[in-house]
């Protein structure tokens, strides 16, 4: 199993990005997937899963209606788009399939400052 991030940088508050995930190593539309994310001095927190076939998707209250999470599995792609971004979302970002596996990717950076 294989992630590989991309689309992180540095932004300014209020600005937008668009994370971009690579899956391989598993039958990547078989399973739920979520975007993490781990700020300096802090664990690694879930910030938003994909929906089920009986539920919508989870966004934590931190990104809620700033986030999209969205999918390709044509291309066994995962995406977030994060808007209006603000300085606490300074992290690095990891995608993962549900349940998690521990074979975690490099991560995007994302850093929102003026």
């Amino acid at each position: 199993v294989h992630f590989v991030e991309s689309g992180g940088g540095l932004v300014q508050p209020g600005g937008s990005l668009r994370l971009s995930c690579v899956a391989s190593g598993f039958t990547f539309s078989s399973y739920l997937m979520s975007w993490h994310r781990q700020a300096p001095w802090k664990e690694r927190e879930l910030v938003t899963r994909t929906s089920s076939p009986r539920s919508s998707p989870y966004y934590a209250d931190s990104v809620k209606c700033r986030c999209t999470i969205s999918r390709d599995n044509a291309k066994n792609t995962l995406y977030l788009q994060m808007n209006s971004l603000k300085s606490e979302d300074t992290a690095v970002y990891y995608c993962n399939r549900v349940p998690l596996v521990g074979s975690w990717g490099q991560g995007t950076q994302v850093t929102v400052s003026s």
